[in-house]
């Protein structure tokens, strides 16, 4: 393999060697310079970054100001209103922007109640049609309850019952511990109930007791030697099918599942085979027929409450099916509800059908008050001043925060041997402007003013004296808008020369598109774009010079090469005796050989 074809597949590795010459070396440090100017490029790259990075951040703290100003130009936020109730247990109250100010007394002679619709007794199958109840299993009886298994306690006799067990069995256990009878009355004045009857006191449960049964059955320990279930026992299974709920008569959807029924004017459907009685009462509460409807699984009873108070009814009808002639709510009667009825200042009796008044009822524009208790309170409506104070003290931590940031971008530091940095902004023109600008037209006396308030220093607020920011005499501030609230809302808001209004007018110019902060952020964009454009270009221009370079040591090494091979090789020709430089001499030897040969023979001839 020749010295050439080395140098050629492996100009780093194989450098110089035909040449001797260290041309790798020489290349880097060619490149190197060259390379040179794209470190100041990028360093260049970088400062722009960081000035557009500085840009965007004063641009934000201006749209935080400027956030500040718009509410201060609101002459409706001067308007603010604070209301507060004398004695809270009585009323709460709250005012709109531009509530008339003053103290009202409210005397409430009644409060407002909701009405409801309590449904008639629901009629319900017993637990069993006959006093024999030795075939009716616990676990699926039509109790209003289901029973769970487990234990309870009669007599300090602990019995034990699965839901499998019949009624039958389990009243045999209670007999049995309280040496007595216990039976199930299909009839009579305790129709659908059990008795549990001993010549001695009967004690039912305890707290360790696992199993419902006492309860479900509705039998408390009364200290009697005879005890009766508290009322008839069958009751409506609210997780069973409407169809198989445990009515006396089965609800039905008219038979193509499409059951209808109204509530105020509002459908409700139901499946009869599918839904429960507890999905129609989520669907009617989820409704917007306005009322919330439950369950009383004690008297069998259904009830609708209106979720708004008010002496106003409920209407129902049902449409497909007996849902509300089953439940028995269509049985059932209205139990209305009332108005509130109150006074303002002694004047006559007034009526909402809410506890809370607005002005369709008081007349008071803004003014909302809740009644709590039938009692009376005064209710007292005056300037929300802490918050328009708040808002001032805001403007001023937003202003100086753009102040402060602008200076420390733009202030040139020393460090402790003496030595000065610039500030990354250091004679922008621009950023200097801006804090220049905001300081003017905030210590400006906008013309038109009058009085005692005629520019932010009446109002306590002033530069510290040591830079562009400012200070809040909150003591200067209060006594201002307290004693003179119109003539600060003026000063802030006037439409022509407010402080508010110019300084508005003056960030939107700044901040928007067209502003010198999009602009410059723009063209900082658009220089950095640049230098890496030309960071690029210089990257392929080396790159190309580097490979010419190699390329032109190559051929070097190439030629070298060549030239070593043939100097090998006219050294070994000229130096090695056998070799065809000295054919002349052994032809002219083997000439004369042969003459002395002829010569000899000649003569012996």
């Amino acid at each position: 393999m020749s010295v050439a074809a080395t140098a050629s597949s492996s100009a780093v590795q194989l450098t110089g060697l035909a040449s001797g010459m260290d041309w790798t070396t020489i290349i880097n440090e060619m490149v190197s310079a060259e390379e040179a100017p794209e470190t100041q490029m990028k360093t260049e790259q970088t400062t722009l970054g960081n000035e557009n990075t500085a840009y965007q951040t004063i641009g934000t703290d201006l749209a935080a100001l400027q956030k500040d100003v718009t509410t201060l130009m609101n002459p409706s936020f001067f308007e603010s209103r604070t209301a507060s109730a004398a004695d809270s247990t009585v009323a709460s109250a709250t005012a709109a922007a531009g509530t008339p100010l003053g103290t009202y007394t409210f005397d409430f002679t009644s409060l407002a109640s909701d009405a409801s619709w309590l449904g008639a007794a629901a009629a319900v199958n017993p637990i069993s049609a006959t006093s024999d109840v030795s075939g009716v299993t616990i676990g699926s009886a039509g109790f209003a309850t289901p029973v769970t298994a487990g234990t309870f306690t009669v007599n300090g006799q602990q019995i034990t019952i699965a839901t499998t067990d019949t009624l039958q069995s389990v009243l045999g256990q209670i007999a049995t511990a309280i040496g007595g009878t216990a039976t199930y009355n299909a009839s009579g004045t305790s129709a659908d109930e059990i008795t549990l009857t001993s010549s001695s006191p009967i004690v039912l449960g305890n707290t360790n007791d696992t199993s419902n049964f006492l309860q479900v059955a509705q039998l408390y320990n009364n200290g009697g030697d005879s005890i009766t279930s508290a009322s008839p026992l069958g009751g409506v299974n609210l997780n069973s099918v409407l169809s198989s709920a445990n009515f006396a008569t089965a609800i039905n959807d008219g038979g193509s599942g499409q059951g209808q029924f109204d509530i105020n004017g509002v459908t409700i459907d139901y499946d009869a085979s599918t839904d429960t009685i507890n999905d129609v009462l989520q669907r009617i509460n989820n409704s917007a027929a306005g009322v919330t409807a439950t369950f009383d699984a004690t008297d069998n009873k259904f009830l609708l409450t209106n979720t708004s108070t008010g002496d106003v009814g409920i209407s129902m009808k049902d449409v497909t099916g007996t849902f509300l002639a089953a439940t028995g709510l269509s049985g059932g009667a209205l139990q209305p509800g009332t108005n509130l009825q109150y006074s303002i200042n002694g004047g006559g009796t007034l009526t909402s059908q809410s506890n809370t008044i607005d002005s369709s009822t008081s007349g008071i524009t803004g003014l909302s008050v809740t009644a709590l208790a039938q009692d009376s309170t005064t209710v007292s409506v005056q300037s929300d001043t802490s918050t328009i104070a708040t808002a001032i003290q805001s403007f001023v931590t937003d202003y100086n925060a753009v102040e402060n940031y602008i200076s420390s971008q733009t202030s040139a530091t020393a460090s402790s041997t003496g030595s000065v940095t610039a500030g990354l902004l250091t004679g922008d023109m621009n950023v200097e402007t801006i804090a220049t600008q905001l300081r003017q037209i905030t210590d400006a006396a906008p013309s038109g003013m009058t009085g005692t308030i005629q520019d932010l220093n009446s109002l306590g607020v002033a530069s510290n004296g040591n830079d562009n920011t400012l200070t809040v005499d909150s003591t200067t501030l209060d006594a201002a808008l307290s004693s003179n609230l119109s003539a600060v809302e003026k000063l802030f808001t006037d439409p022509t020369n407010g402080l508010a209004t110019n300084l508005n007018n003056y960030l939107t110019t700044t901040t928007g598109t067209k502003g010198v902060l999009a602009t410059q952020e723009a063209s900082f964009t658009q220089q950095s774009k640049d230098i890496g454009t030309s960071i690029t270009n210089l990257q392929n221009q080396v790159s190309q010079n580097e490979t010419e370079l190699e390329n032109e040591f190559v051929a070097m090494e190439d030629a070298i090469n060549t030239i070593n091979v043939e100097k090998e090789y006219l050294t070994d020709f000229f130096d090695d005796p056998t070799s065809t430089s000295a054919a002349p001499t052994t032809a002219n030897t083997s000439s004369s050989s042969s003459s002395g040969s002829s010569s000899t023979s000649s003569t012996s001839s």
